[in-house]
């Protein structure tokens, strides 16, 4: 019994899955950030794509 309170104190006080999960997060709203700036890029990429088109027709 005495083990298994060592071990949950450890696990409690461990903070490599902390950090773990952290990064996770940091990544997560990095991409979606990325994509949103794409998804915006894009657009106006076909926009002007369809005025020179337009221009050149």
């Amino acid at each position: 019994m005495k083990k298994l309170k060592q071990n949950i104190k450890l696990f409690i006080t461990k903070e490599e899955g902390l950090t773990t999960v952290e990064y996770a997060v940091a990544g997560a709203v990095i991409a979606s950030a990325v994509l949103a700036a794409f998804s915006g890029l894009g657009g106006a990429v076909a926009t002007k794509i369809g005025e020179i088109t337009g221009v050149i027709s």
